[in-house]
Parts: C-alpha cells; sequence; structure tokens
C-alpha cells in the first residue's frame, strides 16, 4: 500500500509499506477513506520529537471502513464506517476506567522512553513516535487499530467524511479547552490562537453558551476571513482589548504587553 513516511528530518516521502494485519484480538483493519494533517505533525516533521525511524507512517486523525475485525471485537463489522481517535485506549486500566483515555496505562509498549522524557507516558497514539508506541499511522491506505473496541466511532450513512473527520483529534482538543474554562451562558471569553484548533476553541466557547468571544491571533493570515460571529479587526493587542472589554479585569490585562508582540483580535 502507499503511505506518508518520515524519512529524515524535514524529509517526508510517500512509499510501498507492507499492508497491515491483525496482531492481535482486539485489532481491526481500517481502509483510509480521509485522513488530515495535525499542526503538532510539525514536530515531528522539524525533527523535535525523539525516538522517530526513517519510514514511519505519519498521521493521527483518520477515518474509514472495517475491512477486518479479530475475533474479540464484537463491537464493529465489516463495512462499518468510523472515526479513530488519535489516542489508542485499551479501556480496561485505571485511566480508561476514569475516562481519561489519553493517560492509558496498557497501550504504549515503550512507556518508559516517554517516562524518561516527561516523568510519565501518555497513552499510545498513532503515528507519532516510536516513544509513543511506534504505531503506524493513518496517512495511508490502511491502518491497524488496537483495542478497535474502545476507540472507533461509528459514524451514520448521512454523514460525510468532510463533517466527522476531525472528531478524530482537533475538534475535541478544541472543545475540551473551552469545556475547561467552565463556561456559563452569557460569559465573555477569550481564545489566544486563531489557528484550526483555536477556531474549534471558539466554536465551541459558543455551543457551550459563551454571548462573545474575543479571539487573539498573531497572524494576519488567520485573521483574513469572516466566519459567523467573530471577525478580524487587525488591530493591537492591547488596544483592541481595552476597546472590547471595560471590566477591571480586562482593563488590567490591555495594559499587559502581548508575549506574541502586535497581535490582532476577532470576535
Amino acid at each position: 500500500m502507499k503511505a506518508t513516511c518520515w524519512m529524515g528530518k524535514q524529509s517526508v516521502e510517500v512509499e510501498d509499506v507492507p499492508d497491515p494485519k491483525i496482531l492481535n484480538a482486539r485489532d481491526a483493519i481500517v481502509r483510509i477513506t480521509s485522513t488530515a494533517i495535525c499542526g503538532s505533525d510539525l514536530h515531528l516533521y522539524n525533527g523535535l520529537i525523539p525516538s522517530m525511524k526513517k519510514g514511519d507512517v505519519l498521521g493521527h486523525e483518520f477515518m474509514g471502513e472495517i475491512v477486518e475485525v479479530g475475533h474479540g471485537v464484537n463491537n464493529l463489522v465489516v463495512g462499518d464506517r468510523v472515526v479513530v481517535p488519535f489516542p489508542i485506549a485499551c479501556g480496561r486500566c485505571l485511566q480508561c476506567e476514569r475516562q481519561l483515555y489519553s493517560l492509558c496505562e496498557n497501550s504504549n509498549p515503550n512507556a518508559w522512553m516517554a517516562e524518561k522524557l516527561w516523568g510519565y507516558s501518555p497513552a499510545g497514539i498513532f503515528g507519532y513516535s516510536h516513544m509513543l508506541g511506534g504505531f503506524a499511522g493513518g496517512q495511508a491506505e490502511y491502518a491497524r487499530v488496537p483495542f478497535a473496541d474502545v476507540g472507533p466511532i461509528k459514524v451514520p450513512e448521512n454523514l460525510s467524511d468532510d463533517q466527522v473527520l476531525f472528531l478524530s483529534d482537533i475538534f475535541p482538543t478544541g472543545y475540551m479547552a473551552a469545556e475547561q474554562c467552565g463556561i456559563t451562558p452569557g460569559d465573555i471569553v477569550a481564545v489566544w490562537g486563531c489557528g484550526p484548533v483555536g477556531q474549534f476553541a471558539i466554536k465551541s466557547a459558543y455551543l457551550l453558551g459563551a454571548e462573545r468571544v474575543i479571539a487573539i491571533a498573531s497572524s494576519r493570515r488567520r485573521c483574513s476571513r469572516r466566519t459567523g460571529r467573530w471577525r478580524c479587526d487587525r488591530r493591537s493587542w492591547r488596544a483592541a482589548a481595552a476597546e472590547r472589554c471595560q471590566s477591571p479585569a480586562c482593563t488590567a490585562a490591555s495594559s499587559t504587553s502581548s508575549p506574541w508582540g502586535p497581535s490582532s483580535i476577532e470576535r
């Protein structure tokens, strides 16, 4: 099959690689129909994540059709369409029982490597170094999904790939950021950064009841569009913040220089 492979620092190529196979009873094989590039893939591309090896298959945001399942997978059948979340979770360890799936204690066979760097290992992650398990990613024609009875999300036939693909990583990332703010109806929320994750955080803040979202970004390109209820003003961080929010807390914040220099505001 064809797959996008890391070949070294700032070197990525499409290569022929072996088709994945069922290795464990709880595995499934997915034929990839849509996949995406994550901003964190740039860390791999630029050689900032250790333990990458030449030929590693990239990609941790993907979805597709089930073409094979292990005998331990009872909730999926061949032909099901699924979105595959980026963390690999066993569903049975203490962290999984707490629904902290990205901290699964069983899915990363190389946890000791991550512990040396970070002090604690997260779950195994598709296409994201051998330190995080060495699992082949989803920027390929097919992918093996371990613990397939836990992670994959079935997709109704009436929803297109474009409508659900971002459930694999980027939408939940932005949503979780907004959710952790404890937003209540009528709140005014500020979001720093207007890349894709920031935009999902903005939309999620509205979903959770925010009355207004002040979005702050240093990139004019990311502020060159108008989307729904928020727009670009392209003003300095301090001036725009002072104009938009007159509360004591916001007034104090607007007198502080932005750590990123001149920025722009969207709302």
